[in-house]
């Protein structure tokens, strides 16, 4: 079947996973004006939900749940909960489900990330992870017991769930491997400047430390040292959820994500994929990316939805400024860009005070920005970053001076 412009009644846009990016694949199908069926599929038995009030509002108990506002009936969605696909048949364009065979005209794969375990402790009692609302739920009454806590892993996640903790009463240790935090996202001369977010917080940061067994009421490091640990939470990462297309003969780069082309296609006639399970080729950066991060999973299936239903040919190329936001230890970050290849960074603002930025160039030309409590910078950053604009490097250096202003 040709990829071309055609809604008549007969096809069916079948989308795999209901989180934010399946959501709004079959919201933006159905505003790019296809009229035929559209099938969404969800593993868990919820309402679609939004992910980042998980740790925090819904894990405080100030939010029972956070469902998207979305009446899937009036917009013709035929929305299957607790349903999970198991393979995929390309060549006859069948979904295989735990509920038998699903045909597809235009499959999407929206599958998300799952959460990687802390090696042997995947079920024990008291060991947590944080990525569906279920998760949120078991933990909510753990916090409000304000217990001894361990977060192992000092990444985004880890930095958002302490914070909650704390926020609770907790007591809260976080552990982690490297010797910074965020160590796989920020450079060490960055993340030395939220080392004391933590110690401010009332919370407590090992760095270097491994967890090597996870005991009743203990977690035990690699140099014998024993934390009291009423509840575990392992925050260590996530991987594309993408184990179910096993045997499909589609194609999976190096870190388990589907790999797509510049219009999200991927190597299997009639499938795209998009949000956190799928990477992307990037003109922009020049290299391929995978983001794990909502704005990825808003705007990605505004690219999918014309390319469905105006094809390819005549629909658009993905290619954004990633965005992410991250509210930690009473602080607002923000990043937009890549800095993956710059040479040059520029500081603006003191990094041991409560807002500053951190510019990342590559040849002059702003690529990325890390904004603390400085939204402007953030607003005006990336709208530099989408026209590849050259800084001066004083004036950009300068905080009282707007980041527009200091451009060439």
């Amino acid at each position: 079947m040709s990829e071309e412009t055609n809604t008549s009644s007969d096809r069916r846009v079948v989308i795999v996973g209901a989180g934010m990016a399946g959501v709004q694949t079959a919201i933006a199908l159905r505003e790019q004006g296809w009229t035929a069926a559209i099938t969404l599929l969800g593993d868990e038995p919820h309402q679609p939900y939004d992910r980042p009030p998980l740790s925090k509002s819904v894990l405080l108990g100030k939010a029972e749940g956070s469902a998207f506002a979305v009446d899937f009936d009036s917009l013709g969605i035929d929305l299957r909960l607790g349903l999970a696909a198991t393979g995929l048949r390309a060549a006859e364009h069948v979904l295989d489900t735990a509920e038998g065979p699903l045909g597809y005209d235009v499959l999407v794969v929206a599958t998300g990330a799952e959460p990687i375990g802390l090696p042997g402790a995947g079920d024990l009692p008291g060991v947590h992870v944080l990525r569906t609302v279920d998760d949120a739920e078991r933990l909510r009454p753990v916090l409000a017991r304000q217990q001894d806590i361990v977060a192992v892993g000092a990444g985004w996640i880890g930095a958002e769930f302490a914070t909650a903790a704390r926020e609770a009463g907790c007591r809260v240790t976080v552990v982690e491997a490297a010797d910074r935090p965020l160590a796989g996202a920020m450079p060490a001369e960055v993340a030395t400047h939220m080392v004391d977010w933590y110690a401010h917080s009332g919370a407590r940061l090992l760095t270097g430390a491994r967890v090597t067994a996870v005991e009743p009421g203990a977690v035990v490091l690699d140099d014998g040292t024993r934390l009291p640990a009423d509840a575990v939470v392992v925050g260590i990462g996530a991987r594309p959820a993408t184990g179910w297309l096993a045997g499909s003969g589609i194609e999976l780069a190096a870190d388990r994500s589907v790999v797509t082309d510049d219009r999200l296609r991927t190597s299997l006639p009639d499938v795209y994929a998009v949000g956190d399970c799928a990477s992307f080729p990037s003109a922009r950066y020049g290299e391929r990316l995978l983001v794990h991060h909502w704005d990825n999973a808003l705007q990605g299936p505004r690219t999918v939805a014309e390319n469905i239903v105006h094809g390819p040919e005549e629909g658009s190329v993905y290619d954004p400024v990633p965005y992410f936001w991250s509210e930690q230890f009473g602080r607002f970050v923000q990043y937009a860009g890549h800095h993956a290849a710059a040479d040059e960074l520029v500081w603006r603002g003191n990094p041991s005070g409560a807002a500053w930025t951190v510019c990342w160039l590559r040849s002059g030309v702003l690529v990325a920005l890390l904004a603390v409590g400085r939204p402007r910078d953030l607003a005006q950053g990336r709208k530099l970053i989408e026209k590849g604009a050259v800084l001066d490097r004083a004036r950009a250096a300068d905080a009282s001076v707007p980041l527009k202003a200091a451009v060439v």
